[in-house]
């Protein structure tokens, strides 16, 4: 077995003083499967950006010079993620949304 130890003590994460964050449930409840890469990229920038109701309003042009994506990959990255219920978009408003229990499992109360 591995034994963890720190490969850089000074640069240890801390969560930072603003809201912002990346839930692991991602992958342990196989999220990563309903989305393509792109989709995950957009993903990624909307935590990043989101206040901590998950509020973000940067527009597609901006999203697309972020993540080096085409307007129209960006309109499919945002139809992926709306399709598996990680977001919610009204132009120019997007919201992060809560991750839902995967069927069969009861969420949080």
């Amino acid at each position: 077995m591995i034994e963890k130890h720190l490969l850089c003590p000074e640069r240890v994460r801390r969560v930072p003083p603003h809201f912002s964050w990346v839930d692991h449930r991602l992958v342990r409840d196989h999220h990563l499967r309903r989305a393509d890469a792109k989709a995950w990229a957009l993903y990624l920038v909307l935590v990043t950006v989101g206040d901590e109701h998950g509020l973000s309003y940067y527009s597609d042009a901006s999203l697309g010079r972020l993540l080096s994506l085409h307007a129209d990959e960006v309109v499919a990255a945002r139809r992926q993620l709306l399709a598996a219920a990680l977001i919610a978009h009204e132009a120019p408003l997007y919201q992060v949304l809560a991750l839902e229990a995967p069927a069969g499992r009861e969420g949080p109360r």
